[in-house]
């Protein structure tokens, strides 16, 4: 099976007047008996953090307790990927952050999962908020450094919060760059990377372009790679390799080419967990481990059998394309166990 190219589905998260909407919602859910006592109930609530230039919109998963809980900081990958891991370019959702998120609540883990930039309901206000005050929304004002201010801004309104014990960020995919540097900036006391990027994006956007350009396009791609790398933008493109380097969307890669995921996490002197899957067709376990050879002290966690969407599903490409838009399939249990052990183990 063919992987997506990551770089392909970032262009259609900033391409803004394009993406859905999404909503919170609140709710009550009990726990299987025999669980903690500490977590017999959970409640969803919305909850919203102000930034300087937008107010971001999420969702609260809170189990009920008298005592402080731990809680993570979910932040979605790449894409038109909203708060529960869903994406208008998929026939349908599969939850993956939402499920994710109310395991955590049943073992007494509170989490913060929410709509990016352009994304859900975010993207809505957003939106409302331009068409008020007459300013467009434009491409070309979007950064990749917008994205971790925006998990900056989620950590620290949480770690003010005298109901939570500890901060643990978690970035998936495209969100495990943004949630270990912005882990550096909010003061986090641990990080967990799911099927995140081990390597700088320029190398994996060559890699997956490869096979489907031709000897004479892929030579421009490297070359204005090159450039953008080092920080010049590019008045040239030609107009196959256009929605990929279009002038609009050169500010953003330029922000996002600047980081390493490999010189990031070895920044990083908190407990961290690196998991990957061994049937995910969208990251390797290649990045896993250049991830966790950067940070020796990290705790590698590979997943028999789960793929980017957190499903035990092999990889056949047919169940995989299904699992991407079905809710009915639980998130891989080891995935649970092993996340849930790490943040119950942080320490503020």
């Amino acid at each position: 099976m063919k992987k997506y190219c990551p770089l392909l589905v970032l262009l259609i998260l900033i391409t803004l007047s394009e993406l859905s909407i999404s909503s919170a919602q609140t709710k009550v859910q009990n726990v299987a008996p025999g669980t903690n006592a500490a977590a017999t109930a959970f409640s969803a609530e919305p909850i919203t953090v102000k930034t300087p230039t937008a107010t971001l919109y999420g969702t609260l998963e809170l189990p009920r307790s008298h005592r402080r809980v731990p809680v993570v900081l979910i932040i979605a990958g790449s894409g038109p990927t909203d708060r529960d891991g869903n994406s208008p370019m998929l026939p349908g959702p599969n939850n993956s952050l939402k499920l994710l998120a109310e395991a955590l609540a049943e073992r007494g883990i509170a989490s913060v999962r929410y709509d990016k930039r352009g994304i859900g309901e975010t993207g809505k206000a957003m939106q409302l908020a331009a068409e008020k005050t007459k300013t467009p929304v434009r491409e070309e004002d979007l950064n990749f450094e917008n994205f971790i201010d925006d998990a900056v801004s989620w950590g620290k309104q949480l770690r003010a919060d005298r109901r939570f014990s500890s901060l643990t960020v978690l970035g998936h995919s495209e969100g495990s760059l943004i949630g270990m540097v912005a882990a550096q900036r909010m003061g986090a006391h641990a990080y967990v990377s799911i099927a995140g990027a081990g390597r700088p994006i320029q190398q994996i956007i060559l890699e997956q372009v490869k096979p489907q350009l031709p000897p004479d396009l892929l030579k421009t791609t490297e070359d204005i790679l090159t450039q953008l790398t080092a920080g010049k933008t590019v008045a040239s493109v030609p107009p196959a390799l256009m929605i990929l380097f279009r002038p609009s969307v050169q500010p953003y890669l330029i922000s996002w080419l600047k980081y390493d995921p490999a010189k990031e996490i070895a920044k990083l002197h908190i407990p961290v967990l690196i998991v990957q899957g061994t049937t995910d067709i969208q990251a390797s376990l290649l990045d896993a481990k250049s991830l966790a050879g950067a940070n020796p002290a990290a705790t590698l966690l590979i997943i028999d059998g789960m793929n980017h969407v957190f499903k035990t599903v092999p990889a056949e490409r047919d169940k995989q394309m299904a699992s991407y838009s079905d809710p009915t399939l639980p998130v891989a249990p080891d995935l649970i166990k092993g996340i849930s052990s790490f943040v119950i183990k942080v320490k503020s």
